[in-house]
């Protein structure tokens, strides 16, 4: 009997524990079998039958939204992966558009939480103008209160009629205890805080899972295909393995395939992540999403578009972020114990006494006062001050974190893995040396390279062009005739009756032109510093060799050095790129250990490896490529200025301005924020164990509650301020 998969992705989660609540219920639906929640990706899978309307109701708790992404009929344990290798690509394209297309306006997605922030503001100017005992005052702050946490509320009452103790239970035992005792201002700031750190956390996670969805916009949505001896325009969705596409000069490569006639230069940074262009020549392998250069392509189809390397690459995202469950936060398992402790405690206070002879009224007030001392307002705002404190300084000094428990998860790390192109270097290639034969006119023969360069479209030679303009060499009075570029090979032109050569040396060996003892030697030099060699040439004659290399960032080996400084264990770099190149920018930058010519699977499976040895990894990545590892590792980095939208969403963290030096600041700050929520929770509880023993003499008095409740707070308040002023270390180490 077949079973029935389907995906549907899902909007609206908010946290980690609701994804896992949804999961449940869903279970629990009659005619599931079992259902699986990726919390990273925001999908379920389904086995089994089961409506919109059913799904949508077992997150009703949570007002998630469901919509079917891609439905597979299968027989058996296949089904789930069946359905993975299904449509992958245009179901992630449609769920995006559905997103981009579905979203509110701000205001009013956020228009409880704005509403909630003016009236708590109002009800502030009433308290100092007409007092806080004023019933106008009062229902200010009531109203903020009951706006503002409405969806708190439900899910808080509904939490302890099941003796669930989450955080929903904790902040509404907060603010109910806080309404008690008439302290409602507190109460009201509770709300707006708790509300607005669900709300940003909601944002972030949904703008960085449109991100991932929109990495599908990158493949041309159709091409042309040679079938039957007829060239038709087909969707990608159309096309089948075997198909012949063509591919012209400047297009978008659509699908996965093998080079059949032809030949050109072919930028595929947006799978290996290297800015220098790969030349392909019939038998090559070429990839979806990559940029066709000047030649003409014939390719083979091998791999439907469900399965091109493109989109694994999102399928990789999505189950590495489905690998990794958030930590849960201590005050989330805390509030299990505590809350109903508190509780029972306070009872107990009130009722056990008067059982045994005392007097109730008494008892009742200690017990009361049980109460209010147990109310856990500082506790609940422990952690959240701090993370806003530390994320907004982050934030200050050109770094976001997308949650608290990135930050949390940034101060563990023991090993930091780098990509090699966009991270360590600056991305963009430059020409680092220009040497000419002694006895050529170097003026002239440089004023003709710029000249042929010029016309060309190889970014090559954009980086010659600006070399020598840097120079001061002019190449306006050069007039080039017979220009012609050498798919794969170079250009060539002719200069005042004479041929002229640019490329690399194979294109020199098919005109007899071969290299003097000291180029070859100097070229062999070149290749071992990780440079790429060109030659220039006048007619059989090798004149000069030119060589361009993707810079390190200055800042790149005072960043590893601070690392080291800071107790990293190990730095490892994860590069396409060859070893010899590989070798010589670590050598730079300072980097322990190099793992070159890796694919986006292997870069994923490098931080495994790394993720066995040494536990908490952190990848710091900028291209597509690097998205899997981003995502697999305990705190993915991205590369925001030159950062494609695929890394910046998987990453959990983004350095504006592409400053490795914000990295080390970030694990200090993120490990000094950590210290300081380890001491609120520890004031916290040790102010509030104080107050209880005074129970024990039968001294606990309400004020003495309610001054020991108050001065927690402000204690943790004032604590979580003090990471506003952590500042970054001096650059020179």
């Amino acid at each position: 009997m077949p079973e029935s998969v389907t995906v549907y992705r899902v909007e609206g989660f908010t946290c980690a524990n609701c994804a896992g609540k949804f999961e449940s219920n869903v279970k629990r639906l009659p005619g599931v079998q079992d259902a699986k929640v990726n919390f990273g990706a925001s999908k379920i899978t389904v086995i089994g039958e089961a409506t919109i309307e059913e799904l949508e109701q077992a997150g009703a708790f949570e007002h998630l939204k469901v919509i079917p992404e891609r439905p597979a009929r299968i027989n058996g344990a296949a089904a789930a992966e069946a359905a993975d290798a299904m449509g992958t690509n245009h179901a992630a394209q449609a769920a995006g558009r559905q997103e981009a297309g579905g979203s509110a306006p701000f205001y009013k997605r956020y228009s409880l939480l704005l509403t909630s922030a003016v009236l708590t503001v109002l009800g502030y100017v009433s308290l100092f103008a007409i007092g806080e005992h004023h019933l106008a005052t009062t229902l200010l702050f009531a109203a903020a209160i009951l706006l503002g946490g409405f969806r708190l509320f439900s899910a808080g009452l509904r939490n302890l009629r099941r003796l669930e103790f989450d955080m929903r239970t904790l902040m509404t035992v907060a603010i109910i205890g806080a309404a008690f005792i008439g302290e409602w201002a507190e109460g009201a700031v509770v709300v707006i805080l708790f509300a607005l750190s669900e709300a940003l956390e909601r944002y972030s996670m949904d703008n960085a899972r449109r991100s991932i969805r929109s990495l599908m916009n990158m493949t041309p949505q159709e091409a042309l295909v040679r079938r039957d001896g007829r060239e038709l325009m087909l969707r990608v969705e159309d096309i089948a393995v075997g198909d012949t596409i063509i591919v012209k000069p400047g297009q978008k490569i659509a699908m996965d395939g093998i080079v059949m006639s032809g030949a050109s230069a072919v930028n595929q940074a947006a799978i290996t992540g290297e800015p220098m262009p790969a030349e392909k020549a019939p038998g090559d392998e070429v990839f979806a999403g990559t940029l066709n250069g000047e030649g003409l392509l014939e390719v083979r189809v091998t791999k439907l578009v469900g399965d091109t390397t493109l989109a694994k690459i999102i399928q990789l995202v999505e189950e590495a972020q489905g690998e990794r469950a958030p930590a849960q936060a201590f005050v989330d398992r805390f509030a299990k114990y505590y809350t109903p402790f508190i509780m029972v405690a306070a009872l107990a206070v009130a009722v056990l006494p008067p059982i045994f002879g005392g007097r109730w009224e008494p008892w009742i007030y200690q017990g009361l006062s049980v109460l209010v001392v147990g109310c856990p307002c500082a506790l609940v705002i422990s952690t959240p001050i701090a993370i806003v404190s530390a994320i907004g300084n982050a934030a200050r000094h050109g770094v976001l974190i997308k949650g608290g428990m990135y930050l949390e998860q940034l101060a563990a790390v023991k090993a930091v893995a780098f990509d090699k192109t966009g991270t360590l270097t600056s991305g963009i290639p430059k020409v680092t040396d220009v040497v000419v034969a002694d006895d050529v006119d170097r003026e002239r023969l440089l004023a003709i390279v710029a000249a042929l360069e010029h016309r060309s479209q190889h970014p090559l030679a954009a980086a010659v062009v600006q070399k020598l303009l840097e120079d001061g060499v002019l190449e306006d009075q050069i007039q080039v005739d017979q220009f012609l570029s050498l798919t794969g090979k170079g250009i060539q032109g002719t200069v005042g009756g004479r041929r002229y050569y640019i490329g690399n040396e194979r294109l020199f060996q098919e005109i007899d032109a071969v290299l003097s003892d000291d180029q070859r030697k100097l070229a062999d030099r070149l290749r071992l510093e990780g440079k790429t060699v060109m030659l220039a040439g006048e007619d059989r004659r090798i004149c000069a060799v030119l060589a361009a290399a993707d810079e390190v960032r200055p800042s790149a080996s005072v960043s590893i050095r601070r690392l080291r400084q800071l107790g990293i264990g190990k730095t490892v770099m994860l590069t396409g790129d060859n070893p010899a190149t590989a070798e010589a920018i670590a050598g730079q930058s300072g980097i322990d250990e190099v793992r070159a010519e890796l694919l986006p699977q292997d870069k994923l499976n490098e931080i495994k490896r790394l993720r066995d040895a040494y536990g908490q990894v952190a990848m710091v990545g900028d291209g597509v490529n690097d998205a899997p590892a981003l995502a697999a590792a305990t705190v993915g980095i991205a590369m925001a200025g030159t950062g494609t939208d695929a890394a910046l969403a998987a990453a959990d963290v983004a350095l504006m301005g592409d400053d490795l030096g914000k990295l080390p600041f970030a694990i200090r700050l993120s490990r000094r924020a950590i210290a300081v929520i380890k001491q609120n929770i520890a004031f916290a509880l040790l102010i509030k164990l104080l107050a209880l023993l005074l129970v024990v003499p039968g001294w606990l008095s309400l004020w003495i509650a309610i001054a020991s409740d108050m001065g927690a707070t402000l204690l943790v308040a004032v604590n979580s301020l003090r990471l506003m002023r952590v500042r970054e270390s001096h650059r020179n180490g």
